[in-house]
Protein backbone atom coordinates (compact mmCIF):
# COMPACT_ATOMS: atom_id res chain seq x y z
CA UNK A 1 0.00 0.00 0.00
CA UNK A 2 1.15 3.30 -1.00
CA UNK A 3 1.94 5.86 1.72
CA UNK A 4 3.48 9.56 1.27
CA UNK A 5 3.60 11.28 4.52
CA UNK A 6 4.82 15.30 4.11
CA UNK A 7 6.06 17.44 6.71
CA UNK A 8 7.85 20.54 7.09
CA UNK A 9 5.52 23.15 6.53
CA UNK A 10 4.24 26.23 8.27
CA UNK A 11 4.63 29.81 8.97
CA UNK A 12 7.46 31.95 7.15
CA UNK A 13 8.25 35.49 6.64
CA UNK A 14 8.68 36.23 2.94
CA UNK A 15 12.74 36.02 2.43
CA UNK A 16 12.34 33.39 4.57
CA UNK A 17 13.10 29.28 3.96
CA UNK A 18 11.46 26.06 4.72
CA UNK A 19 12.15 22.58 3.83
CA UNK A 20 9.40 19.94 3.04
CA UNK A 21 10.02 16.45 3.51
CA UNK A 22 7.76 13.21 1.90
CA UNK A 23 9.06 9.85 3.75
CA UNK A 24 7.21 7.17 0.97
CA UNK A 25 6.43 3.44 1.90
CA UNK A 26 4.63 0.36 -0.02
CA UNK A 27 6.74 0.93 -3.44
CA UNK A 28 9.96 0.79 -4.73
CA UNK A 29 11.01 4.78 -4.00
CA UNK A 30 14.00 4.48 -6.19
CA UNK A 31 12.28 3.18 -9.31
CA UNK A 32 9.72 6.06 -9.46
CA UNK A 33 9.85 9.69 -10.31
CA UNK A 34 8.58 11.81 -7.43
CA UNK A 35 6.89 14.66 -7.64
CA UNK A 36 5.38 18.26 -5.61
CA UNK A 37 2.37 20.08 -6.38
CA UNK A 38 0.62 22.78 -4.48
CA UNK A 39 -3.24 23.88 -4.37
CA UNK A 40 -3.84 27.52 -3.31
CA UNK A 41 -7.37 27.01 -2.27
CA UNK A 42 -9.74 24.21 -2.02
CA UNK A 43 -11.41 23.46 -5.34
CA UNK A 44 -8.59 25.41 -7.10
CA UNK A 45 -6.13 22.88 -9.43
CA UNK A 46 -3.12 21.52 -7.58
CA UNK A 47 -0.13 22.72 -9.94
CA UNK A 48 3.14 21.23 -10.38
CA UNK A 49 5.81 22.55 -8.51
CA UNK A 50 9.09 20.38 -9.52
CA UNK A 51 9.74 16.77 -9.98
CA UNK A 52 12.67 14.44 -9.82
CA UNK A 53 13.02 11.38 -12.40
CA UNK A 54 14.48 7.82 -10.89
CA UNK A 55 17.57 8.80 -12.15
CA UNK A 56 17.97 12.87 -10.45
CA UNK A 57 16.49 14.74 -13.65
CA UNK A 58 14.89 17.74 -12.32
CA UNK A 59 11.79 19.86 -13.58
CA UNK A 60 10.92 23.33 -11.84
CA UNK A 61 7.91 25.15 -12.69
CA UNK A 62 8.51 28.51 -13.87
CA UNK A 63 7.81 30.52 -10.57
CA UNK A 64 9.93 28.59 -8.57
CA UNK A 65 12.60 28.11 -10.87
CA UNK A 66 15.81 29.58 -9.03
CA UNK A 67 14.13 29.45 -5.72
CA UNK A 68 13.73 25.94 -5.42
CA UNK A 69 15.63 22.58 -5.05
CA UNK A 70 14.24 19.34 -4.99
CA UNK A 71 16.27 16.11 -3.98
CA UNK A 72 16.03 12.56 -3.03
CA UNK A 73 17.51 10.29 -0.40
CA UNK A 74 16.62 6.40 -1.83
CA UNK A 75 18.36 5.08 1.09
CA UNK A 76 15.58 7.31 3.20
CA UNK A 77 12.53 6.36 0.59
CA UNK A 78 12.54 10.75 0.98
CA UNK A 79 12.14 13.42 -1.29
CA UNK A 80 12.32 16.98 0.01
CA UNK A 81 11.76 20.78 -1.54
CA UNK A 82 14.53 23.02 -0.11
CA UNK A 83 12.29 26.50 -0.73
CA UNK A 84 14.52 29.83 -0.35
CA UNK A 85 13.33 33.73 -0.89
CA UNK A 86 9.52 32.46 -0.31
CA UNK A 87 7.15 34.49 -1.70
CA UNK A 88 3.26 35.23 -0.26
CA UNK A 89 2.36 33.89 -3.88
CA UNK A 90 4.15 30.44 -2.78
CA UNK A 91 1.27 30.58 -0.08
CA UNK A 92 -0.34 26.68 -0.75
CA UNK A 93 -0.91 23.24 0.54
CA UNK A 94 2.10 21.32 -1.22
CA UNK A 95 1.77 17.56 -1.61
CA UNK A 96 3.87 14.60 -2.34
CA UNK A 97 2.64 12.77 -5.57
CA UNK A 98 3.92 9.86 -7.38
CA UNK A 99 2.62 8.83 -10.50
CA UNK A 100 2.55 4.80 -10.22
CA UNK A 101 0.56 1.99 -12.58
CA UNK A 102 -1.49 4.44 -14.23
CA UNK A 103 -2.55 5.88 -10.53
CA UNK A 104 -1.65 9.25 -8.97
CA UNK A 105 -1.13 8.74 -5.02
CA UNK A 106 -0.86 11.50 -2.84
CA UNK A 107 0.16 12.74 0.48
CA UNK A 108 -2.62 14.46 3.09
CA UNK A 109 -0.45 17.93 2.52
CA UNK A 110 1.40 20.33 4.55
CA UNK A 111 0.16 23.85 4.90
CA UNK A 112 2.92 26.34 3.86
CA UNK A 113 1.87 30.58 4.80
CA UNK A 114 3.84 33.01 3.78
CA UNK A 115 3.03 35.98 5.41
CA UNK A 116 4.54 39.14 7.26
Amino acid sequence: QVHLVESGGGLVQPGGSLRLSCAASGFTFSSYSMRWYRQVAPGKERQLVASISAVGTTYYADSVRGRFTISRDNAKNTVHLQMNSLKPKDTAVYYCNVPRSGIDYWGQGTQVTVSS
